[in-house]
């Protein structure tokens, strides 16, 4: 009886598949990617702790007594305690610094989400266009991509925020348009690919002219790779800008981020630990979250595991 029941349970899987078949409903890519990846239990655990520290960043401020600006004229230098309601202590001004973490953490996610996003609409639609022409163009656009490789990616940024100015919509412009480089030619090269597909050169047969098959066959179908190389390039530039704000080039007061809290308790660490040790650790767990969840939709959308 124990040796039907475990066949039978062994079978149940592949049951479901052919129900699901028979009734004319087949799994789709993107439903396999997405079993795929909740099948990855590192993957899983990553994005709660990433939803964890979201949520926190977004709404944790509104339940603080505490301003991430406003000093406590009675509480300068205080270590972390329940007793004083300053529960990651305060820095040499007074100011909360859990209040100060959760508002950093805002800041950072800020710049990396809106800099990946300028990074993607950039380097998805160079290219997706130099792949699909082809031929001349493509050669002369991936040389333009090769000169700025060439040049030293940290120091351009600096360059461009002496240039204009200490802003922080500057530095979102500024890490987002240096960033693209990777993602075109990632696209680039999966649009090679794409062209020579029947789809593709059924369009060009209808008369279908090259802006619209670019929008509507090639784009679409470059979904899984931006975003595999999105998740993963949103870490990256969290510690892009957690580094120029370590060297001042960053975010500014009062504004404050991970790499300006980091850069602050540097200078402390030996009198006043916990403020390296606290934000170190958001900006740590933060930096592994993503990367795990990176790794997980990688696997997932990779057919060579399908």
């Amino acid at each position: 009886m124990t040796l039907f029941a475990t066949k039978r349970e062994a079978l149940e899987p592949f049951a479901a598949v052919e129900a699901e078949a028979l009734a004319g409903k087949p799994r789709s890519l993107t439903r396999d990617a997405m079993r795929r990846l909740f099948a990855n239990w590192a993957a899983v655990g990553s994005l709660f702790v990433l939803a964890f520290i979201v949520l926190a960043a977004i709404v944790g401020p509104w339940f603080i007594p505490y301003d991430y600006e406003t000093p406590d004229w009675a509480a300068f230098r205080t270590p972390p305690s329940i007793e004083s309601g300053h529960y990651f202590g305060t820095d040499q001004n007074g100011r909360d610094l859990l209040a100060r973490t959760l508002y950093g953490t805002r800041v950072s996610l800020v710049v990396a989400l809106v800099a990946t996003l300028v990074s993607v609409v950039v380097g998805v639609l160079y290219g997706a266009v130099s792949g699909f022409l082809g031929g001349r163009i493509d050669s002369a656009m991936m040389r333009f991509v090769d000169v700025m490789y060439a040049l030293p990616y940290i120091l351009f940024v600096i360059l461009l925020m002496v240039m204009f100015g200490r802003n922080v919509y500057l530095l979102f412009a500024a890490i987002g348009l240096l960033e693209w480089l990777t993602m075109a030619r990632i696209v680039r090269g999966q649009t090679l690919s794409l062209r020579e597909r029947e789809f593709v050169e059924a369009a060009r047969a209808s008369g279908v002219s090259t802006f619209t098959i670019i929008r509507r066959h090639i784009v679409p179908n470059l979904v899984g790779p931006v975003v595999i190389f999105a998740t993963l390039t949103i870490p990256e530039i969290i510690v892009t800008e957690s580094f120029l704000s370590y060297l001042g080039f960053g975010v500014q007061e009062p504004l404050t981020s991970l790499g300006t809290l980091i850069s602050e308790g540097a200078d402390t660490m030996e009198t006043l630990p916990w403020l390296l040790g606290f934000p170190g650790t958001v900006l740590v767990a933060l930096l592994l979250s993503l990367a795990f969840v990176g790794d997980g939709l990688r696997d997932a959308f990779d057919p060579k595991d399908r």
